[in-house]
């Protein structure tokens, strides 16, 4: 039974960004599509004045608009009254021109006609509607394998889709929507969180949500106690002894009674002769000097604390059926085998999921249940490639990983 999954985001940018996303997990580009409120006319007025492709993205329109061109055809301008110039491009877009002239009067018929004719409620219809004429962008996805739905789900929740509910209040998340497309009965709402019991007729589906809460614990840093240093200055009286010299002239005459010699003869003469006293006195000078150093610092240790809570869970059990393991249940030993050798290929676990979840159906698939994988390898390459064109040879080795997963050989 085909499925469309449907989400509104705030502006065409996110919207782009999430078609860019579905194109690299490998999601059939003819079947997915964007409607979107060009309310200052940064792309239409691109696309009126010249036919638009890879080359004529100008660098200043942005990434989204290069990648929405190149993720799918058809783009174009439609003038919707009441709204403006709407971007649409994908199968949407075709019902959406065909309903502006259908439902005449109404400012987004077109687009709430072209929403029902996939099975959304009316009422839902028009809030998405709604959201386009404030700004948003809607874009659908249409599979024909519900088991590729939580898929496209998720990777359409990874931007921040809006709330319905909210009735056009772009500040708060999101879940998406998912609805059948052969039926008007209202639409499935689901999240990341929940799992699709097994088992059930795919007419008559409940979901039965299995909760677990995590203990997360981090830390923080507070502020403790604090050390101030501070300096001051001190005077304190000191005294030194220091030995001086002093020099006096003194004069001692003393009588004298002998002959005169020749020297005292020469000296018979007027003169005049100098004595100088000398003495010393203190000289006060002061140094400094280093005599002490205070180092203050912080000492630093880690310690172990351990931190106890409870955390809950709600399980589901179901009476009266056979138990089969789901998707859900193999996805995280899924993730780790890509981590150990997908990786470093440079490809993302978005373009790697859809190879898990084919192995994972092979593995369940009653037609497959005694065969060795020599053996069905050829059928199931034609399968694969019939939606993934070409990629055989790169993903076979995760498919033939999640089979041999489930199938209990590793």
């Amino acid at each position: 039974m085909a499925k469309s999954v449907i989400a509104l985001y705030r502006n065409f940018e996110d919207g782009s960004r999430a078609v860019e996303a579905l194109v690299d997990a490998c999601f059939d580009r003819n079947k997915i599509s964007i409607v979107a409120n060009d309310v200052d006319e940064r792309y239409s007025s691109t696309l009126r004045s010249t036919d638009v492709d890879d080359g004529d993205v100008k660098a200043g329109q942005g990434a989204g608009f290069g990648a929405i061109v190149g993720g799918l055809v058809g783009l174009g301008v439609a003038l919707i009254p009441g709204i403006g110039p709407v971007l649409a491009a994908g199968p949407l877009a075709a019902a959406v021109m065909a309903g502006i002239g259908a439902v005449a009067g109404a400012a987004t018929g077109g687009i709430v006609a072209a929403l029902v004719d996939l099975g959304v409620p009316e009422e839902e219809a028009t809030r998405y509607a709604e959201g386009i004429r404030r700004g948003g962008a809607v874009v659908t996805v249409e599979l024909d394998n519900e088991a590729h739905v939580s898929r496209a789900e998720s990777i359409l929740n990874n931007y921040n889709p809006v709330d319905i509910d909210e009735r056009g209040q772009f500040d708060q998340l999101s879940t998406t929507s998912t609805v059948d497309t052969t039926t008007t009965q209202p639409s499935m709402r689901t999240t990341t969180n929940q799992t699709t019991a097994q088992g059930a007729n795919t007419g008559d589906q409940q979901k039965l949500q299995v909760v677990e809460e995590n203990l997360n614990v981090g830390k923080r840093e507070v502020e403790g106690g604090k050390v101030r240093g501070h300096t001051r200055v001190t005077e304190r009286p000191v005294e030194e002894n220091v030995q001086l010299h002093d020099e006096r002239v003194t004069v001692d005459r003393r009588p004298v009674d002998r002959p005169a010699s020749s020297a005292d003869l020469n000296s018979f003469q007027e003169g005049t002769m100098e004595f100088t006293e000398k003495h010393e006195e203190p000289v006060v000078s002061k140094t400094a000097r280093v005599v002490e150093e205070v180092v203050v610092g912080k000492e630093a240790q880690d310690r172990t604390e351990t931190v106890r809570d409870t955390v809950r869970r709600k399980d589901v059990e179901v009476e009266g059926a056979s138990q089969t393991g789901t998707y859900a249940d193999y996805e995280p030993r899924f993730r780790t085998n890509y981590t150990t050798n997908y990786a470093n290929t440079g490809a993302t676990w978005d373009a790697y999921s859809p190879a898990y979840q084919y192995g994972y159906q092979l593995a369940n698939d009653p037609r497959y249940r005694d065969y060795e994988w020599n053996r069905m390898e050829s059928d199931i390459q034609r399968g694969w490639e019939s939606t993934h064109p070409n990629t055989w040879d790169r993903f076979k080795q995760a498919i033939h990983d999640a089979w041999d997963e489930v199938r209990g050989r590793r």
